[in-house]
């Protein structure tokens, strides 16, 4: 036990005394959480759109100044002539053109139905659909608002829409319980899979070989500095989520740190499988983002699972990071109890042992 502690300290102090892995540690968490917090978000806002009014009556002004109004959207052009629509939508000059024909105002006036086109860059199919909704949600209540000012008859039906666990759709509220799980595996896989690596590169590996150590204390003193960092950033992450972004915990801490130890374990298994099969620590890093791209886009984290092809989405079973997304959001937003957390957990373990085993008989290879 005196040997793994020894190790275990010179692996940490390594990681702190080399500016590569230092840097590798602290900054890539720092960009992450900046990035995701508030850049990808998405919220739409400030969106440029063009509106072509042909009417110019009093029904139409009315329905542009809401437009005006919402603050949604930035900038409003406007266009001249139905010639004008194709280069505003090609140029990506706006999101949505709001076309107003000449007899909105008469056909509303009159008692008639009165359209509204509207003409989407579907280059951008996600912020398109959203900014449909907004577009739908000013017309309607536009209609609405004519219908009570000239005492037309509607169906009194009204939705009341609420937002359980989040009810104003802040995104960072979604993004920060995933960031202390992304940036844990991340972290943790740093640390573990350039340990060895480096060992190599600086022509230290041999000594450690021929030391008192046993190939599994040189096998536990490597993970479990990976398993501490990891720990430590997903930590950092949760208080300044806390703390500084307001996100709400109304879960148990608890079972949000063992389920953490049980994700970092299995990654750290990961890690120093990648360590093992890497001669320097570049070739570490690029073993790093060769996991984690898959990792992140098969999770659930920037798409959603169910919107998968079929065939692709029993693969996402392979990856831990896919359950401790669901733990992360469920412990922080709704209080998720230990049964649901049991039943997300023991896939991890599973995967653990996988993991751990695997990068075991890997390390063993090498050293022999």
């Amino acid at each position: 036990m005196q040997r793994i502690i020894s190790l275990i300290i010179k692996e940490l102090l390594n990681i702190w005394r080399d500016k590569k892995s230092r840097i590798s540690i602290l900054i890539p968490p720092v960009i992450q959480l900046l990035i995701f917090t508030f850049s990808a978000t998405l919220d739409v806002k400030n969106v440029p759109i063009g509106i072509l009014n042909r009417d110019n009556g009093k029904q139409s002004f009315e329905l542009v100044q809401r437009f005006r109004g919402a603050p949604t959207f930035s900038r409003i052009v406007h266009l001249q002539a139905i010639e004008e629509i194709a280069p505003f939508i090609d140029n990506q000059k706006g999101i949505m053109v709001v076309s107003i024909d000449e007899q909105f105002s008469r056909s509303l006036d009159g008692g008639r139905p009165a359209t509204v086109q509207l003409i989407f860059d579907g280059r951008r199919s996600n912020t398109a659909q959203i900014v449909a909704g907004y577009t739908n949600n000013i017309i309607a209540q536009f209609n609405v608002d004519f219908a009570a000012q000239n005492q037309i008859r509607q169906q009194n039906t009204a939705l009341f829409p609420y937002n359980w666990y989040n009810p104003n759709i802040l995104y960072y509220w979604y993004n920060v319980p995933c960031l202390v799980v992304i940036i844990s595996m991340l972290t943790c896989l740093i640390v573990t899979s350039i340990s060895v690596a480096r060992e190599r590169e600086l022509g230290t590996f041999d000594q450690l070989l021929v030391s008192p150590l046993v190939p599994v204390e040189i096998l536990i003193g490597k993970i479990i500095p990976g398993i501490i960092v990891g720990m430590l950033e997903g930590t950092i992450i949760l208080t300044v989520g806390i703390l500084v972004f307001q996100v709400p915990f109304t879960g148990s801490f608890l079972l949000l740190y063992l389920t953490l130890f049980v994700f970092v374990c299995a990654i750290s298994g990961v890690g120093l499988f990648i360590s093992s099969l890497c001669s320097t620590q570049q070739q570490a890093m690029m073993g790093i983002f060769v996991f984690m791209t898959p990792a992140i886009l098969l999770s659930g984290f920037a798409t959603p699972i169910e919107n998968m092809p079929t065939w692709l989405q029993p693969a996402t079973y392979l990856f831990p990071v896919r359950y401790m997304l669901v733990i992360s959001k469920g412990i922080f937003l709704k209080a998720m109890p230990a049964s649901i957390v049991l039943a997300q957990t023991w896939p991890m373990i599973v995967i653990s042992i996988f993991t751990q085993m695997g990068a075991a008989l890997s390390f063993r290879r090498k050293l022999v």
